[in-house]
């Protein structure tokens, strides 16, 4: 259930395309694009260093792609094998700040990989994209990156006024060269993006020539939604004016601007706590695609740009439809949130082909509004003849609960049902069962919500655990859950058992300081003052109180050794007035 101030996207989509900005219509990206041809132009291809070894043949060269009068020089890697004939090519594209990499797993297989540059210079690269002056805000690197204003903070007045036209024609441009290589077989082309490149992959879903592109992040309505705060369940529920070069921007170049004229096959795969977008404006997205074109998505929990556990979607998805292959993907499952009986939220999920189903993982939220730092809990799943459920035990019944489910199939795909929302007092008598806790850990075998650690008992029968990661310590995202959020006046205190001293670097939200770690054969306790973190980005701001940290973070100081540490009883302290 949405606030009723929200719009439908279908709706919302129309109305931005036939706004105006001083009496012009906005253009839609099939508009943007209407004069713009990949195909012209001669490539002027520069070898820069090409080799066989071990059967596979690579090469390095710079192309020509002519973008608003100018000519700029595309760096190209290629690999393929060395006997391929009418292989499938794939467009591997970076992120932001990255640099072009051939994924040798696609050439095993016999695919025909191509990556490319448009990040243009950056640190001491002998090679990259070279932009001509006029297109010099084509340089992520250059302090010129146009969205939705210029560098002046003056609004666009023209789409191709904005980076991500330079970066969409490059793309388009490098697939023309793509199509045109000896092994290629053009009927049989594939692209995948990753992060901003996964971006950029929404604009290459247009074209007719690709059968398939898989997006890794890269929607969720960054520009105006995410920058300003935008969020879909924020209470009360507000947008903003938007300025003139944000309409320009959505209209036009905004990656979710081009769902309704997307025609390739599209898979996403996300985080649901990933900076890059918002989560569930992202998925939103998928409303409006086209009714004849596959498409899916794979959300992570608790993902924050990383996609380990849902990455194997990626290459059968490329197998059934750039291959066309035989490959099993199941329908879209379908979920809603209800009362169960005693007025408790629940889950339901319905998925297709249950009998091919290995398992379904649900997991669900409370209050927070804004995706990345909402804290997401394990939900008990239970099977139902087709269906299966989870309880959703809140705190508040007027405060919302999202939910979403990952359907995991025989094949190891994984797909992921909408994400759902609602105020339980609005769907019935809904009854609280769940209470807040000052307990963060006690021992009792609770570690989902701790990252790199194992359980461990110490010194008299006390539980705990001891981090198994030196270099990236531990952490523990859950604070922004209503359930284990600070209370007025408390503070992080723990236990510890240490026989040799360690300084460790504490974090907790935008703070961070020293925690000294003494030795001792007995377990000691510590609370951590607040006065003692101070502002990553002040120095002279200390922390003003814990109750809205939203995660925290243990690593050692240099020599240190965190592993050597046993850490138990993490709880809210209050203090007393």
């Amino acid at each position: 259930m949405k606030p009723l101030k929200h719009f439908c996207l279908l709706a919302v989509l129309a109305l931005t395309c036939l706004s105006s900005t001083d009496a012009e219509p906005l253009l839609n990206p099939k508009q943007v694009w209407a004069d713009y041809d990949p195909n012209k132009g001669d490539f002027k291809e520069e070898i820069v260093k090409q080799e066989t070894k071990d059967g596979l043949y690579y090469r390095e060269s710079y192309i020509s792609a002519y973008v608003l009068g100018e000519e700029v020089r595309i760096y190209t890697l290629y690999q393929v094998k060395e006997s391929a004939q009418k292989a499938p090519g794939l467009l591997n594209v970076h992120g932001w700040m990255g640099a072009p990499s051939i994924n040798k797993d696609y050439v095993a297989d016999g695919w025909a990989v191509m990556s490319y540059d448009y990040c243009g210079k950056n640190d001491n690269r002998a090679h990259y994209t070279k932009y001509p002056e006029k297109l010099s805000y084509g340089e992520m690197g250059g302090g010129k990156v146009t969205n939705c204003s210029l560098p002046d903070k003056t609004s666009i007045t023209d789409p191709k006024q904005t980076s991500d036209y330079l970066w969409y024609a490059i793309e388009s441009r490098v697939l023309s060269y793509l199509e045109q290589q000896k092994e290629v077989d053009k009927s049989r082309l594939g692209a995948v993006g990753y992060s901003y490149g996964g971006t950029i992959m929404w604009f290459l879903g247009m074209d007719p020539r690709i059968k398939a592109i898989v997006a890794y992040f890269g929607i969720g309505y960054t520009e105006y939604y995410r920058n300003r705060g935008v969020m879909m369940y924020n209470v009360p529920y507000v947008e903003p004016e938007k300025t003139s070069g944000e309409k320009i921007y959505l209209a036009g170049i905004a990656p979710e601007a081009h769902v309704p004229y997307i025609t390739a096959p599209t898979l996403f795969l996300n985080g649901s706590n990933d900076h890059h977008g918002v989560f569930e404006r992202g998925l939103e997205s998928f409303k409006v695609f086209p009714k004849d074109v596959p498409w899916a998505f794979a959300v992570q929990a608790r993902g924050h740009h990383n996609t380990e556990k849902i990455g194997q979607n990626t290459k059968m998805w490329l197998e059934k439809h750039v291959l066309k292959k035989d490959v099993f993907w199941p329908d879209h499952p379908q979920s809603v949130i209800k009362l169960d009986a005693g007025g408790v939220p629940q889950l339901i999920v319905k998925p297709s082909n249950p009998q091919r189903v290995k398992n379904i993982e649900i997991y669900y939220a409370l209050k927070n509004p804004s995706w990345i730092s909402r804290a997401w809990r394990d939900a008990t799943v239970v099977r139902q003849g087709d269906h299966w459920s989870a309880k959703l035990p809140v705190i508040h019944v007027d405060d919302y609960v999202f939910a979403y489910a990952n359907v995991i199939y025989d094949t190891t795909a994984v797909v992921s049902t909408d994400f759902t929302a609602a105020i339980p007092s609005k769907l019935g008598k809904a009854k609280a069962t769940d209470t807040a806790s000052t307990v963060l850990y006690s021992g009792d075998g609770g570690l989902g919500a701790w990252s790199h650690v194992a359980e461990v008992e110490g010194a008299g029968g006390i539980k705990g655990f001891r981090c198994i990661d030196n270099k990236t310590g531990f952490g523990n995202a859950q604070m922004n859950d209503p359930k284990w959020q600070a209370p007025a006046n408390a503070a992080l205190g723990f236990k510890f058992y240490c026989t040799e001293p360690q300084t460790l670097i504490f974090t907790a939200g935008d703070y961070s300081g020293e925690i000294e770690i003494t030795a001792s054969d007995t377990w000691q306790e510590i609370v951590i003052p607040k006065e003692n973190l101070v502002n990553r980005h002040n120095p002279n701001a200390s922390m003003p109180n814990w109750n809205n940290v939203p995660n925290i973070q243990f690593k050692p100081k240099a020599g240190a050794d965190i592993t050597k540490i046993l850490f138990a009883n993490f709880k809210w302290v209050e203090k007393k007035p």
